[in-house]
C-alpha cells in the first residue's frame, strides 16, 4: 500500500498494519478453504475479531466502543478486505445495521443495539426485497399499528448476514399506497417469534459473505422499537445509503490492491522471450494502469471517509466513490487475469477468485447505473 502518501497519522498506520496482520495470520488459508468448498461463513474468526476489538471501532465511547473514525475503520476493513473482502463485508454489518439507530435512534434504542455489537453479535440491514431492490419505495413488507405493538409481515432478500446477525434493521410500509412515504423503520430481534430465514445465496463469488432471505410472519414487536416516525424509514434508508456507499467501497479498493500487488509478484517471476514480462512494456502499461485505478480509487475513498468525519454525506460524492472504486476493482481484476494468462484463469492463483469478489460491488447498495442516476440528475440541477 502507498498509505503514507495520504496523510495518514502513525497510529492509524499502526492499526491498519495491525489489520492486515491479523487477517493474514486468521484468514487468509481459512478463506481459501471456504472459497472452493463454498463453505460457511467463519465464526471462529469473527469470534477473534470481536476479541481483537475490531467490531466496536465505530461505536461511540459513551455506548461503550472505541469512537474510532470512519477513516481509521475504513483503513482497517480495507486492510480485511486485501485478504477476504466477503468476510469484511458480513463482519461489519452490525456497523451498517446500526447506522440508522445512531443517526435517528432514541438513546435506549442505541444502547439497545449497541450491546449487542459489544456481546460479539451481529446485525443486518433490511431493505431490499425481490420487487425492491434499486427502487426502494415498492417496498411491500407491511408494518400494522396494534394498540402499543407493531405486527411486520413480509420478506427481504438478498440481505448480508441476514443468517448470522441477531437484530435487524427493517424497513416496512405503514401504508403501501403512500409508496416511499409510508416507508417506516423498525428493530426486529432476531428471536421474536415470527421470525425467519431463508437459506443462504449460492453466489458466483464473495462466498464468505453470508447473504439470506429473511421472512415475517405476525412479528409483533413494541412500538419502541419505532426508529424516528412512521413514514421517516425512506429518508432514513437513503441517509444512511449515502453516507454508506462511498466508505463502504473499502471491499473493492481492497480488491483490487491485492490484484495489483499479485501481479506485480508474479511479474517479477515469470519469463517470456528469456526476460522477465514485467519488462515488457504491453504489461508494464496493463500494470501502470492499475496502479493508476488504485491509487485514485484510494484517494476518493479517503476523501469521503474524511467527508463522513465531518458530518458531509454528500450523495454524489458518495456515489461517485462507490461506481469509481467498484468499476476500477472489476477492471483491476479483469486485468490481473490477463496480466497471469492461464494461470490467472486457474482457481490455483487468486486472481480469478478477486474477479468474482470484485463484480458485486458494482451491484450491491445501489447499481452503479442507480449511482450514475444519481450524478447525472445532480448534474441536471
Amino acid at each position: 500500500m502507498i498509505a503514507n502518501e495520504f496523510d495518514l497519522t502513525e497510529e492509524q498506520l499502526d492499526l491498519q498494519a495491525f489489520a492486515k496482520d491479523f487477517a493474514e495470520r486468521e484468514l487468509k488459508q481459512k478463506a481459501i478453504d471456504i472459497d472452493h468448498d463454498h463453505g460457511a461463513f467463519p465464526m471462529d474468526v469473527f469470534k477473534k475479531f470481536c476479541d481483537a476489538g475490531f467490531n466496536s471501532m465505530f461505536l461511540p465511547e459513551e455506548l461503550g466502543g472505541q469512537g474510532l473514525s470512519t477513516l481509521d475503520v475504513c483503513l482497517v476493513n480495507e486492510a480485511f478486505a486485501t485478504v477476504d473482502a466477503g468476510f469484511i463485508c458480513s463482519a461489519t454489518t452490525g456497523e451498517f445495521g446500526m447506522e440508522p439507530i445512531l443517526l435517528y435512534g432514541t438513546d435506549e434504542q442505541k444502547q439497545l443495539y449497541a450491546d449487542y455489537i459489544l456481546q460479539g453479535k451481529l446485525g443486518a440491514f433490511c431493505l431490499t426485497e425481490a420487487n425492491a431492490g434499486s427502487d426502494a419505495s415498492a417496498t411491500a413488507t407491511v408494518a400494522t399499528r396494534d394498540g402499543d405493538d407493531y405486527i411486520i409481515n413480509g420478506s427481504k432478500c438478498f440481505i448480508t448476514s441476514g443468517g448470522l446477525a441477531d437484530v435487524f434493521t427493517v424497513f416496512a410500509t405503514v401504508d403501501k399506497s403512500l409508496r416511499h412515504k409510508g416507508i417506516t423503520c423498525f428493530i426486529i430481534p432476531k428471536d421474536t417469534p415470527g421470525v425467519s430465514v431463508g437459506k443462504p445465496e449460492d453466489k458466483m463469488g464473495m462466498v464468505l459473505s453470508n447473504t439470506t432471505e429473511l421472512v415475517f410472519e405476525d412479528v409483533r414487536i413494541p412500538a419502541k422499537y419505532r426508529v424516528g416516525a412512521e413514514g421517516q424509514g425512506f429518508g432514513i434508508a437513503m441517509n444512511c445509503l449515502n453516507r454508506s456507499r462511498g466508505v463502504n467501497s473499502y471491499g473493492a479498493l481492497g480488491i483490487a490492491q491485492r490484484a495489483l500487488d499479485e501481479c506485480v509478484e508474479y511479474a517479477a517471476q515469470r519469463k517470456t522471450f528469456g526476460k522477465t514480462i514485467n519488462k515488457h512494456q504491453a504489461v508494464q502499461f496493463m500494470l501502470a494502469d492499475m496502479q493508476i485505478a488504485v491509487t485514485t480509487s484510494r484517494t476518493l475513498l479517503y476523501h469521503c471517509a474524511r467527508n463522513c468525519d465531518k458530518g458531509n454525506f454528500d450523495p454524489v460524492l458518495g456515489a461517485v466513490t462507490k461506481t469509481y472504486l467498484s468499476d476500477a476493482a472489476v477492471k483491476v481484476t479483469q486485468d490481473a487475469v490477463q496480466v497471469m494468462g492461464g494461470y490467472g484463469y486457474s482457481r490455483e492463483y487468486p486472481v480469478e477468485k478477486l474477479y468474482r469478489d470484485a463484480k458485486l460491488w458494482q451491484i450491491f447498495e445501489g447499481t452503479n447505473q442507480i449511482q450514475r442516476m444519481v450524478i447525472g440528475g445532480a448534474l441536471a440541477k
